[in-house]
């Protein structure tokens, strides 16, 4: 007689002895969790959309459940045990398809458009202020690309309106070359779809997502359709469209398509409706977005319009379009596994030494043969016929052999020059320094870093300083502290410069730091681009040229400090020699005699002096002489500039450049005199009386510290 233990163990082995039949309803129970033990709830229970592994386990458990039931239906000990010895039921139950099968049937593709449909905060769509800031992003870079391909100075204009609710109008417009009829519908209605992304060069947008993603945002949230207008020429039609995107196809869907009278010779317009936020004074706002591209694309002229009526214009600083970057091939240094053996399989070259010259940049027919060598494969061999191993092999060759650096060809950086003019025009600041690196690489793309850094005018010196970081001349607004040109801000010991940085981070002061990347593939952190990511290389650059810059602002602090000791000296000498030379006078019985020589030569400065005389036939005419004498050790150099209501008659020496502006006319003279020298600049002017050639701004001096001039102001 078994014991109680003894049945339980007996009843346990038979309940499981079902599951690993060879029956095809264990076989669906195989695919599950068998034999856990658990109960599985209702289907009616569950959530009409439920799928997942909770679909499986119930699934699974039905399967088991009906294993179970089979082995029983057969005559199991427990049937026997029940005293039942009745004619047992031999209908077998109702075949149940496996689990699989009814998984296979819910699968589905979706396209991208759905992807992003649901997860839109990929794409920086995340909440009401940042959509309408990458909204207004994605269409102004658009324009600029645009506008620079075609050889345009960009004109832009971005008016926000107030809609409905919580809705606003966004109308951005250009003056780039438009787009053809055919494919306005893709361009703005079809995720991915764009002319950059297999183009190996520097651009602002390469995916084909940012535009189309902000017309399926404002169908999202406002339901509303999307309004473009494009011309390609005076002599063409504009082309109107409005258009939405039909999300389970990816696909544009048009809604109207009509020829309409478009008073611009050439360019786009696109107005969209949707949920969004217009914010002001803030760093992250449409206003300072719009500054901050002003800034690194000096070329640019954009006009802004906000909600409620006020304008801002951020004016070109510069007639001189950006350098266009050329489309290069890749580089061998860049290049993975799974790309190589995919190049391979499509090439059309019937040799390997040809296919390797002529589908990668900086390989020629020697380096070629030499890579062939490297890897140990035939140069004459068919590239279709290259197995796995041996596509390894090549790829290994690749580090082997020396290969040139990537052309840099296909960057287009600011440069120096530009930084400065952008700064100077978006910020009124005491001193601006720049450094441009020299080209670098990483995972074969070429990158370069460009730094400007602006101190002193508004700035607060108690506060962090701002980084403004750019990609491909484009903003980058968020994750500041996810992106590895702050980080390599921070990681610079800005105490040595002469920089307040209490516990680390960013250091304390009045100055902005302006960080540039260009390169063919930003290695951004996300889909969003809104951070760079931590590449060894791009932080050592990164630090490198805002080190440079620092050493020249820690050159100008210095030297401000001694022009601050010259200052005092200054304002105590020109207090006590007044009075000083009063009393001398009074002894003596005469003039007070002028001690801007007497100044100018205790200080080491550079005097000033004008001597005006009249015409002894013509009253009207005055002839006037400029005196310069350099009481400092070392040369200087400056220009002199002489501004009056009329022109100067008989120069002496002709100045370098004359011009008008208003009512006035400057005259610019440039000068370099060296230590203990002197100059004479004579000219006449008629019509102006002593007290119009007398006014302190008539002869002014530009390029040096006003600490080292005596007799004259300077022109900062």
């Amino acid at each position: 007689m078994k014991t109680k233990k003894e049945n339980l163990l007996t009843d346990d082995r038979e309940d499981q002895s079902g599951i690993f039949d060879d029956t095809p309803e264990n076989d669906a129970g195989l695919s599950g969790n068998a034999g856990d033990g658990t109960s599985d709830p209702s289907p009616d229970d569950r959530p009409e959309n439920a799928d997942g592994p909770d679909d499986f386990s119930e699934n699974a458990g039905k399967a088991r459940r009906s294993g179970k039931r089979s082995k029983r239906g057969a005559g199991s000990k427990d049937e026997s045990a029940s005293g039942d010895d009745g004619p047992q039921d031999t209908e077998k139950p109702e075949k149940e398809a496996p689990i699989a099968r009814k998984l296979a049937e819910k699968q589905r593709s979706i396209s991208v458009a759905e992807f992003f449909e649901k997860n839109r905060h990929i794409l920086g769509f995340d909440s009401a202020p940042r959509a309408l800031i990458t909204t207004i992003k994605e269409a102004v870079d658009n324009s600029l690309d645009a506008c620079e391909e075609a050889g345009i100075l960009p004109d832009i204009l971005v008016r926000i309106e107030k809609a409905d609710n919580d809705s606003l109008y966004i109308i951005e417009e250009d003056n780039g070359p438009g787009i053809v009829k055919e494919q306005i519908p893709k361009v703005f209605a079809k995720l991915l779809y764009g002319s950059r992304f297999h183009a190996l060069r520097q651009s602002r947008g390469q995916q084909g997502i940012g535009i189309s993603a902000a017309v399926l945002y404002s169908q999202i949230t406002a339901g509303k359709t999307t309004s473009v207008i494009s011309k390609i020429g005076p002599d063409e039609p504009a082309h109107f469209y409005e258009l939405m995107i039909d999300t389970s196809t990816n696909e544009p869907e048009i809604l109207k398509d009509e020829i309409i009278d478009w008073p611009r010779p050439h360019g786009t317009h696109i107005e969209l409706e949707m949920r969004a936020s217009y914010v002001k004074g803030r760093k992250q706002s449409i206003a300072e977005y719009l500054k901050s591209t002003a800034t690194v694309n000096p070329h640019a002229r954009i006009r802004l319009i906000e909600p409620d009526g006020n304008e801002i214009l951020f004016e070109r600083a510069t007639e001189q379009l950006p350098v266009r970057p050329e489309e290069v091939l890749p580089h061998p240094h860049g290049i993975e596994l799974g790309m190589l053996i995919k190049m391979l399989h499509y090439t059309e070259r019937q040799k390997l030494a040809p296919f390797l010259r002529y589908s990668f940049s900086k390989i020629g027919l020697q380096t070629a043969d030499e890579i062939c060598r490297a890897a140990g494969i035939d140069p004459e061999k068919d590239p279709h016929d290259i197995t796995h191993s041996e596509a390894e092999k090549l790829l290994a060759a690749f580090s082997k052999v020396r290969i040139m650096a990537p052309s840099t060809d296909c960057l287009s950086p600011i440069g120096d020059d530009l930084i400065y003019k952008g700064l100077q025009k978006e910020y009124n600041v005491d001193f601006i320094a720049t450094s441009c690196r020299k080209p670098e690489i990483y995972s074969g793309n070429p990158f370069i870093i460009e730094v400007g850094l602006a101190y002193g005018g508004s700035f607060p010196k108690d506060q962090k300083i701002d980084v403004l970081r750019f990609a491909n001349r484009v903003p980058l607004l968020y994750q500041q502290g996810a992106c590895v040109l702050t980080q390599a801000v921070e990681g610079i010991k800005w105490k040595q410069y002469g920089i307040s940085q209490p516990g680390g981070g960013l250091p304390f002061g009045p100055f902005i730091v302006l960080i540039h990347i260009a390169s063919t593939n930003v290695p951004f952190t996300s889909e969003s681009k809104d951070a760079v990511a931590d590449i060894p290389v791009i932080r050592e650059e990164t630090e490198l040229a805002v080190k440079e810059a620092a050493r020249k602002l820690k050159t100008y602090l210095g030297k401000q400090g001694e022009l601050q000791k010259r200052r005092e000296k200054e304002i105590i000498i020109t207090k006590l020699l007044p009075v000083m030379a009063e009393k001398t006078a009074a002894i003596a019985g005469k003039d007070v005699p002028d001690i801007s020589p007497v100044v100018a030569n205790i200080m080491g400065n550079l005097l000033i002096r004008k001597r005006i005389t009249r015409d002894e036939e013509d009253s009207s005419r005055a002839h006037v002489t400029v005196m310069l004498r350099n009481y400092g050790t070392s040369s200087r150099k400056l220009k002199l500039h002489v501004i009056c209501p009329c022109s100067i008659d008989a120069p002496s020496p002709a100045p370098a450049e004359s011009f008008s502006f208003g009512s006035e006319y400057d005259n610019v003279w440039n000068v370099s005199i060296v230590a203990s020298g002197s100059k004479v600049f004579r000219f006449d002017v008629c019509g102006l009386s002593d007290e119009e050639l007398n006014r302190d701004d008539v002869i002014m001096a530009e390029g040096l510290p006003e600490e080292e001039v005596t007799g004259a102001k300077v022109l900062k």
